[in-house]
């Protein structure tokens, strides 16, 4: 290319959105997003997965802070893969909400105070529940529909709060298929729509190309902090000893689909 012809490139680079220089193309619905905003202008439309009960559950994990975005969880984590959300009740907590109970590792990295996000993870595939995404697919079964229901917790020292041995998996076989013990309710109506796997390898320039249809309970629920130290101390068959980083929202409607 000439002296010219790079200058032209320039001056219709500089002249172009930066959503149009910056963002991926080509992909469908990425996650997570601000699950409060039903704006979506992206074109690629994928059938929903069938509900979690009906699916085996192959993995489950931790983000901290939350990756969506809602009502009950819209306070500033920051940025990088250490950011994303908060709940709104963060900095309503009590001393005594806030202490560590002594005699405890702190499994995760995990501490009273944290948000924390839990995905379950569901497949098609006909498969055992196992380490990381890799579980939810087979030689046999390359392209399942994938599902993850997320609830979004407050990590308290108190007892009385939620279990989460109430949520974990510990085997259960339910309609024949795996599934947790139960999933969270009372958190509100889960918003659900299309969208894809996270993490913060993801950004809105270097996106995901699987399709997941999401499940997100739109509030808080507050979590008690040694039954996660339990549940990490007695070991669980997705040999999750951390909490994982974030996803940074992602914001620009090409990227998002309608939420109906």
């Amino acid at each position: 290319m000439n002296s010219t012809g790079i200058l032209s490139f320039a001056f219709l680079a500089l002249a172009l959105p930066a959503s149009a220089q910056t963002l991926c193309q080509g992909f469908g619905p990425q996650a997570p997003r601000d699950v409060a905003s039903a704006i979506g202008t992206n074109p690629v439309s994928f059938p929903r997965a069938p509900e979690a009960a009906g699916m085996n559950l192959c993995d489950i994990h931790t983000h901290t802070n939350a990756e969506h975005k809602g009502p009950g969880f819209s306070l500033p984590g920051g940025e990088g893969e250490h950011g994303g959300w908060k709940c709104n009740g963060t900095d309503s907590l009590t001393a005594a909400e806030l202490t560590a109970p002594e005699g405890h590792e702190t499994f995760h990295g995990v501490k009273p105070g944290d948000t924390i996000e839990v995905h379950w993870v569901y497949t098609t595939c006909d498969v055992d529940p196992g380490p990381t995404l890799g579980s939810c697919f087979s030689d046999a079964c390359t392209n399942p529909s994938l599902r993850v229901e997320s609830q979004v917790f407050l990590i308290v020292n108190d007892d009385n709060a939620a279990d989460f041995a109430a949520f974990a998996y510990d085997g259960h076989v339910a309609g024949g298929v795996h599934q947790p013990k139960s999933l969270p309710s009372g958190t509100g109506q889960p918003v659900v729509f299309l969208g894809s796997t996270t993490g913060p390898s993801y950004t809105q320039e270097v996106c995901s190309p699987m399709h997941v249809t999401w499940s997100v309970r739109p509030e808080c629920m507050k979590l008690s902090y040694s039954s996660l130290q339990n549940w990490g101390a007695k070991g669980n068959v997705f040999n999750e000893d951390h909490s994982h980083g974030v996803r940074q929202l992602v914001t620009a409607p090409e990227l998002l689909a309608t939420i109906n």
